[in-house]
């Protein structure tokens, strides 16, 4: 009788990689999407706007029309607020200050934020390589922030806001974790990303006059929302049941690079050889974190 083979130790085709790569490419190109966005759009608004969409694509799913008990509401709520209203509102906040492109380095820091935040948690300190990839990780995102940071208030408020994004997430992501696992990836994001939209509403409503209309920025803000904010969402949680969360989560590291090379192609940014370095010693501590994190489980 053969064995039955795990899904982190599939052989993975070519099509395998392709498919465990789009979730980090489409949240690479979210940060450049958000940059086009704000050539007419306020940044509320585009959050909003942004949440609408995705959700429009995850409400499509009969998975995500699956009941949930009634006493899980309350953790979705804190998700609605955490994963998804106020960071994705602090992002194109922190884009008025900053380029897309650092904000895409910071963001490839975010195991590392997932990990301080579980051992709060937890009120433990991690395993010792652990720690070390902690150090190494928050060594980089300095390195990231100082080019910013020296450029003057402005543009350390914007590095600031990114820093609070990635708190949300951290917190998130450790309460999304055993909620998932519970109920399901797409019946948690579907109610969360409903939940969001109406909390955003009001601010999207009110920033529609301070908005103007471009034709980018509004096909820019449509695809961040039904790529970002779904289908990339939806990719990785079949991702995950394919592969493995290892294997699935890995795509996050492709996220620096490429907000990189579309802030530099596509929108002329210059980008400081100082956060370059910083962004790969963050992403080493990053891989380095999660390693050791699930090796341990």
């Amino acid at each position: 009788m053969d064995l039955e083979v795990r899904p982190e130790q599939r052989e993975l085709r070519l099509v395998d990689w392709v498919t465990l790569s789009l979730p980090g490419l489409i949240w690479g190109s979210s940060f450049y999407l958000i940059a086009v966005g704000l050539d007419a759009f306020s940044p509320y608004l585009i959050t909003w706007m942004r949440i609408g969409f995705g959700f429009c694509v995850i409400a499509s799913l009969p998975a995500t029309r699956r009941p949930i008990p009634r006493g899980s509401w309350s953790r979705i709520a804190v998700l609605a607020v955490v994963w998804m209203a106020v960071p994705l509102s602090l992002f194109p906040l922190a884009e008025q200050r900053v380029s897309s492109s650092v904000t895409g380095m910071l963001n490839g820091a975010n195991p590392i934020f997932t990990a301080i935040i579980a051992a709060l948690i937890a009120r433990s300190l991690p395993p010792g390589r652990q720690l070390l990839g902690l150090a190494i990780g928050l060594g980089g995102v300095v390195l990231i922030a100082v080019p910013s940071w020296s450029e003057g208030s402005s543009s350390a408020g914007g590095v600031l806001m990114i820093f609070a994004a990635l708190v949300c997430y951290g917190i998130a992501l450790n309460i999304a974790g055993p909620v998932q696992r519970q109920l399901g990836s797409l019946p948690v994001i579907g109610r969360a990303l409903s939940l969001a939209f109406m909390l955003t509403a009001p601010f999207g409503i009110a920033a529609i006059s301070e908005s103007s209309f471009e034709w980018g920025s509004a096909i820019a803000v449509a695809v961040l929302g039904a790529f970002g904010t779904g289908l990339a969402y939806v990719l990785m949680a079949s991702n995950a049941g394919r592969f493995g969360s290892t294997r699935a989560s890995s795509t996050t590291y492709l996220i620096p690079a490429v907000s990189v090379m579309l802030g530099i192609v596509l929108r002329g940014e210059s980008v400081e050889l100082l956060a370059l370095a910083g962004s790969a010693i963050a992403v080493s501590g990053a891989y380095l974190v999660n390693s050791v994190s699930h090796a341990t489980r």
